[in-house]
């Protein structure tokens, strides 16, 4: 009798009750649930007032998701990449020139009436004058982990507009296309690092830990008790704030210094990867006081910029503040 060395997806597929290794996007509910989320946990927050500009502009990519349309993705594509156990399409090589529509769409939600606040519309209307070009390059430099400090404002804009392009692409993926990727620890379609982890309720994904990506939206599932960086399983912590349900708690690695945040549907259901990472910047605060580990990836609407060398005299980090 002839035997044949069973692949892992071919296993998963024998296994009538396994769990699903990749969770793709729901576009037509993934912004407008997030928005509720950032706006129920702005109720009493420190940073009330960001949650709810951060919630404005997940309306806005709301609004525009539904506009975007994207060439399919080849054959040949999906084939390499699961050849070579590598992402499908590395999202700072692979920018779609429909994240230009999607931004304009967004700017203009943003500058109507029910948008944001007059103090914030000079910067909507000079991120709308930008040649392409420019607005190009600062996408790239985002997507790469680094923007100058005059384009920090620009920063949540437009990685809200590559997001919704991102997600968009991703969702349209059949999951056994999505390829096991070396390491495990970036994101199998764009290879973005995972803004938080999310220990998911409901169907098959029960108990199951997932990676969120900051970029395109993407979930595919990691062990628990393993660094989401470094993939270690010496030396995992886990710290959090008293008082907090432990909702969101900081999983730190003895073995490379990080931390990313585990978000848990199964102490709150309407946890939200993305916007409960970003409604705990308290807990931020406080691994950076009192713990030597570093964060390991940002929040993609809270982007702390690391400036170019020719912004040396300028500052290094910044936040927009939507009263200003």
């Amino acid at each position: 009798m002839q035997q044949r060395i069973l692949q892992p997806g071919e296993i998963e597929a024998l296994d009538k009750t396994s769990f699903p290794r990749i969770l793709l996007p729901q576009v037509a509910s993934l912004f407008s649930e997030r928005a509720a989320r950032l706006r129920q946990l702005a109720d009493g927050n420190p940073i009330a007032d960001y949650l709810q500009f951060a919630a404005k502009i997940v309306d806005a990519q709301q609004a525009a998701a539904s506009s975007v349309e994207l060439a399919p993705l080849d054959t040949s594509t999906i084939e390499r990449a699961q050849q070579h156990s590598m992402p499908l399409l590395p999202a700072a090589e692979h920018v779609d020139p429909a994240w230009h529509a999607v931004l304009h769409s967004m700017l203009e939600t943003l500058s109507s009436a029910e948008g944001l606040p007059a103090p914030l519309q000079p910067l909507i209307t000079e991120l709308r004058n930008l040649p392409d070009a420019e607005r190009n390059d600062i996408a790239a430099k985002l997507l790469q982990k680094e923007v100058a400090a005059r384009h920090i404002g620009m920063a949540p804009f437009i990685m809200a507009a590559l997001q919704v392009t991102y997600a968009r692409r991703a969702a349209a993926l059949n999951p056994v296309d999505v390829p096991y990727t070396d390491p495990a620890s970036i994101c199998p379609v764009c290879a973005s690092e995972p803004v938080a982890s999310v220990l998911r309720i409901g169907g098959k994904a029960n108990g199951h830990r997932y990676l969120h990506c900051g970029t395109c939206c993407t979930e595919w599932h990691m062990v628990r008790v393993k660094c989401s960086h470094c993939e270690s399983t010496k030396g995992i912590h886990y710290e959090t704030i008293e008082g907090s349900k432990d909702v969101v708690t900081a999983e730190t690695c003895d073995e490379c210094g990080t931390y990313r945040k585990v978000v848990n549907q199964e102490k709150d259901p309407f946890a939200e990867p993305l916007a409960d990472d970003l409604a705990s910047l308290m807990l931020d605060l406080l691994m950076s006081e009192q713990t030597r580990f570093q964060r390991a990836s940002a929040n993609p609407l809270l982007y702390v910029a690391v400036a170019e060398a020719q912004d040396a005299d300028q500052p290094q980090d910044g936040l927009i503040d939507p009263a200003q």
